[in-house]
């Protein structure tokens, strides 16, 4: 009985600490990399549609 209950606390923790890193990944800051990334693809995705060269 005793198994079981090491077994539960364990998913317990297991469980709380999964949660605890996917909480800390949703509150990291995008780096600025990417942001120029996304902004250089949007502005590429912006030019195409008004019929000029993409590249």
């Amino acid at each position: 009985m005793s198994q079981n209950n090491d077994k539960t606390r364990q998913g317990q923790v297991i469980d709380e600490n999964l949660k605890r890193v996917y909480q800390d990944m949703l509150e990291e800051k995008v780096p600025d990399r990417f942001l120029d990334l996304l902004t250089q693809l949007k502005e590429q995705e912006s030019a195409s549609k008004k019929g000029g060269n993409a590249k």
